[in-house]
């Protein structure tokens, strides 16, 4: 299940890539470009009204009729499918005009990912409620956090193995050149990531998977708020109605972050877009070095070992960004400044002691610091200070998906489906930005990841509230230290 989390990421973060490929190659405006994060995550959205409907119809929950394994592997079958669309959408002669090719191409790529990400919505519908019920509640997010590691594996590798499909032996001089961008070879791993769909879901089609929900403690202590959860409504919580709206702000500005980063480094440091992969990787690989620090718990491990872990694995995770990017030609010996924002985050995971809305505050203040930090700089800088929000993003999704789902005892399928919803943030926050970017400048534009981040410290500080009032406790991030 965890490879899945890998699949995620790989796509999600090989759209940074596509973003300037396409915005050259199709003569477009950057928040023309970031339709391409729009349409990706527009389908997580769409996915789950049709996860709705479909339950409507069946009059029982899709997931309980079918099974947890066979959900994940139609999920998989779909996003298969969507990967086709690359073979039509990176043939650059199947019309006579280049011109029309780059915009029949660009549609049909935003096709695909509407389609991949249709699947997604049901994978991941699926797959976070199911990663924190295997096991011990008081550790779910843990599994959460490890899983995501692996999601930020792929995020690290993919735009690297996208930007060299599409350069190969092109030299940083063409890389300006939307003429000289060759996309056809595009198509080579989206359709090798499709085969491995299939693999999977034939592998999951056979696995019997049971989650058994302990719901006694929750829905007790919830009886203040709701006496009747299924007449009420699962909107009625708090937490999660705002845990909507701050997974859709998380995702925003994690999404808008990475998807304007080459824009920056274009304008402001004139770096082409062949050379801002390294950049971009590194914004990937920075949640995975968050989420290792995070999934340190996750082992069952003594404390004393799980402390050591904490310190290890930012460091291992920064070491693997570095091996894979040296591997593949990058200069990574500009970067090792970086290693004094590991150091932070190791530092502000210590001080948030294992609790998800400690960790949501602080991670999010120095969210905004980050953001201001880059605003008012500029340079490499301001580079890096964008690349680092990629840490302060890193385990927010477990912190507001455990927050948002505490307390809805049996409704907590229902809620994650309402969450996933939200990922739309993603596509809704990046095109506002670009946006922006074209009226007050691409440096002035990340002001909008300062709103989002600003919302996630507020509801961190209303759940500390109101958890206490209602008496509701949840499983920490990591173990106490």
């Amino acid at each position: 299940m965890v490879v899945v989390f890998f699949f995620w990421g790989f796509v999600a973060a090989s759209n940074d890539i596509l973003i300037p490929i396409f915005k050259k190659k199709s003569h477009l405006e950057q928040w023309q470009s970031q339709l391409i994060s729009f349409a990706f995550y527009i389908a997580y959205t769409v996915g789950s009204l049709i996860y709705i409907l479909v339950s409507t119809l069946l009059k029982r929950d899709l997931v309980q009729k079918i099974g947890y394994g066979k959900a994940i592997g139609v999920g998989l079958l779909v996003s298969a499918v969507g990967t086709l669309f690359f073979i039509p959408a990176t043939t650059q002669d199947f019309v006579n005009d280049p011109q029309g090719a780059g915009a029949i191409s660009f549609g049909l790529v935003l096709a695909g990912l509407i389609v991949v990400g249709l699947g997604f919505s049901l994978q991941q519908t699926v797959a976070n409620p199911l990663a924190i019920g295997l096991g011990s509640k008081n550790t779910g997010s843990q599994r959460l956090s490890l899983a995501g590691g692996i999601n930020n594996f792929g995020t690290t590798i993919g735009p690297l193995l996208v930007s060299r499909a599409v350069f190969g032996e092109l030299g940083s001089s063409l890389a300006d050149d939307a003429g000289a961008l060759d996309i056809s070879q595009l198509k080579v791993p989206y359709l090798i990531l499709g085969a491995v769909f299939v693999l999977f879901a034939v592998i999951f089609w056979r696995l019997k998977i049971n989650l058994t929900e302990d719901t006694t403690n929750e829905e007790n202590a919830n009886a203040s708020v709701a006496s009747d959860a299924t007449s009420a409504g699962v909107l009625r919580y708090p937490q999660l109605w705002m845990g909507m709206i701050a997974i859709f702000l998380y995702v925003g500005v994690e999404v808008s972050t990475a998807g304007n980063l080459s824009e920056y480094l274009e304008k402001s440091m004139g770096i082409s877009t062949r050379n801002a992969a390294p950049y971009v990787s590194l914004f990937w690989a920075s949640l995975m070095i968050g989420r290792w620090t995070g999934a340190a718990g996750s082992f069952g491990l003594s404390k004393t070992l799980q402390s050591l872990l904490r310190v290890i694995l930012p460091f291992a995770a920064f070491g693997v960004y570095c091996l894979v990017n040296s591997q593949m030609g990058a200069d990574i010996a500009q970067f090792k400044m970086y290693l004094s924002m590991v150091v932070v985050i190791v530092v502000a995971d210590y001080l948030s002691n294992g609790n998800p809305v400690k960790q949501l505050f602080l991670y999010s203040i120095l969210g905004i610091a980050s953001l201001v930090v880059g605003i008012f700089s500029g340079g490499f800088l301001a580079a890096m200070a964008f690349v680092s929000v990629g840490l302060f993003c890193s385990t927010l999704w477990p912190c507001i998906f455990t927050i948002a789902i505490t307390g809805l005892g049996n409704m907590q399928s229902k809620g994650s489906n309402y969450l996933i919803m939200m990922i739309m943030g993603g596509g809704f926050v990046s095109v506002f930005q670009g946006f922006l970017a074209g009226k007050v400048g691409i440096l002035n534009s990340y002001w909008v990841g300062v709103v989002c981040f600003a919302y996630l410290a507020f509801y961190a500080w209303i759940m500390m509230g109101y958890f206490r009032k209602v008496g509701l406790t949840m499983g920490e991030m990591a173990s106490g230290h």
